[in-house]
This record gives structure tokens, sequence and C-alpha cells, in this order.
């Protein structure tokens, strides 16, 4: 996490950004460059949904670099006239993400328990709020973003929100089993046919919890023409999927 290294974030999510620019406007300023972004810009902010008009308020070392990446990429787009934008990108997972995310620690354990190499699946807080895609639709989204005859910035999401208990539910309906849960808040547990398979740890809280992050993708779907395909459900079945076959 970033917090845990927020001197390398800044390095590489934030610097590492600049680098590029700056290396595109010295060797070729006609390639187009896209920046990632993400919904950790907007961190604390108070309203939701966020569209492009709300203001930042990143509360995390990685949202404060990305936000730093955001406003080079505009200021070399508008200094030099580079054809660069951002993309604000609210969660978007697939079979690809990494183990050291929840979502695929998600799959990949309850894929363990469906075929006996594991027996609980241990989280944080249960009612985190995320508006989850399949990388998919995003990356269709990015390639629409370079195709436009000017650059511009733009939020890619679902605008629909989930909460971690949502993606667990949905992963172990992907192998046909129902999760029943007792108790309250920290002391929550999930059972399936009377065995507890999760548990929930203070270890992996965040240091900060937020508003939910809901995205408003009205302008990409106005100027770009573009829209999500893969709903939530069938993402965490695609995941579940994968992971059953490893």
């Amino acid at each position: 996490m970033s917090f845990g290294k927020p001197i390398l974030t800044g390095d590489i999510t934030g610097l590492g950004t600049a680098r590029l620019l700056e290396a595109i406007r010295l060797y070729n300023p006609k390639i187009k460059f896209y920046f990632a972004g993400t919904s950790e810009l907007f961190g604390g902010i108070k309203t939701t949904p966020q569209n492009e008009e709300t203001p930042f308020h990143p509360t995390s070392p990685y949202g404060v670099a990305k936000l730093y990446s955001y406003w080079m990429t505009k200021f070399y787009r508008e200094a030099y006239g580079m054809f660069c934008c951002n993309g604000i990108l609210f969660n978007h997972e697939s079979q690809r993400r990494g183990l050291n995310f929840v979502t695929r620690k998600i799959t990949s354990t309850v894929a363990d328990i469906q075929k006996g190499n594991k027996e609980e699946l241990v989280l944080g807080n249960l009612y985190a709020k995320k508006d989850w895609s399949h990388a998919k639709d995003m990356v269709k989204g990015m390639w629409l973003m370079l195709q436009q005859d000017k650059p511009d910035d733009y939020i890619l999401g679902s605008g629909i929100v989930h909460t971690v208990k949502d993606f667990v539910e949905a992963s172990f309906e992907a192998v046909n089993k129902k999760i029943v849960w007792e108790g309250k808040e920290l002391n929550e547990v999930g059972k399936i046919d009377g065995k507890i398979v999760v548990k929930i740890s203070k270890d992996f809280y965040r240091p900060l919890d937020t508003l939910p992050f809901i995205a408003d993708p009205s302008k990409a779907k106005k100027v770009l023409g573009w829209e999500p395909e893969i709903d939530f459900k069938e993402l965490v079945k695609i995941m579940v999927e994968n992971d059953l076959k490893g």
C-alpha cells in the first residue's frame, strides 16, 4: 500500500508521468499520451456521484501522486499543444488482477475453498463500497479517448456501487454456494452449511475510509459513445471461474 511507501509512490506514480511527458515533448510531441487516472483522486469528497467537474481531495499517497500526474498531463496539453488525455477510471477488475488486491484475494480464496485447498477468507471492512467494472470495458474507453480529434478528460465507471460483502456473496454464488452472515461489524462472520468461511480482521482496514466513489460517465457516453458491456455479477463469475482453473 502507498501508505507504507509514500516516497516511492511519489517517485513512480507521480514523477514517472512527468518523465514520460517530457520525453514525448523532446522526441516527438505528436505522440498521443493517455494517463491512467483513478477515482482515488476524489478521496474525501462530500458529493456523489463524481463527474469531471467534481473537486479532487485525495486521501492516500497514491491518490496525491496520481493528482500530480493528472495536472501534469493537462499542463503538457495546454502548454505545448500535445495530445494528452486523462482517463479517470473507477475500480476495474479482471482475471489478470494481482493477488494482492481484495477482489482477486476474494475470488482466488473462494476458488481454493471450493477445491478444498483453504478453509476461510479473512477480510477487512465488508461495507467498503466501490464502483466496479470489467477492465475490458475500460480499455475500450481508453482507446476511444485516443481516437478523438481533440484530447480531453473523461470519467469511466459503471455508475453502480457494490460493497465488498456483495463481491463475496457473488463469488460464492459463482460456485453455487449461498453464504449466511451472523454477527455485526467486526464480529461478523460468513457461514456455509454452518461452517465459518469468512472472518473479519482489523488488520485489513484502511487508515482512512471515504465516501463511496460512484462514477458519472455521462460525458464519456455522450462524446465517446462508450457503454460498459459486462455487469457486476458477470465480472465476478469470470474471475472466479478463472481461479478455479488455476
